[in-house]
């Protein structure tokens, strides 16, 4: 993993201003995720029985996993310019997703694409691009995790 300094600062920049609510936006995520791809449901027993946006957006657990997305994230985000610490908040993240809750490792990438749709929408291509290569970063990285498991 290498980034340089302006674009660790350029991607913490990005980051921030999707963070500073981090709450509805990593339930705005979550919602679009389970709207546009419902089968990413399936994983979630306590999300099944929510149909639709608004009931999902009340949804105090759903609210509280979208917002644990965003604060995982935020910890990788703050450590982009060393390696050691960034793998070490995702390996163990990436390893309980793999091996006990067997989360299907394509859905990371689809929950980094829609956070990256979400920072273009609010915030302008700019702010996508600037955080690209970490959502790039994460899903490699997850992915050699999941080949490390047996997926």
């Amino acid at each position: 993993m290498s980034f340089s300094e302006a674009e660790v600062q350029s991607a913490r920049g990005a980051w921030e201003k999707i963070y500073v609510d981090a709450e509805d936006n990593g339930t705005a995520v979550l919602i679009r995720m389970f709207t546009e791809h419902p089968d990413t449901k399936s994983y979630f027993t306590h999300f099944k029985g929510m149909d639709n946006a608004e009931e999902m957006k009340q949804s105090d657990q759903v609210r509280g996993h979208g917002k644990r997305v965003f604060t995982a994230i935020n910890d990788m985000v703050q450590h982009l310019d060393n390696t050691e610490a960034f793998l070490g908040i995702l390996n163990p993240l990436g390893q309980k997703h793999a091996t006990q809750l067997k989360i299907d490792p394509k859905n990371f990438r689809i929950i980094c694409d829609i956070i990256l749709q979400l920072m273009e929408e609010k915030f302008g291509g700019d702010c996508k691009a600037s955080f690209e290569k970490v959502t790039n970063e994460i899903c490699t990285h997850l992915t050699n995790i999941y080949k490390e498991a047996g997926w």
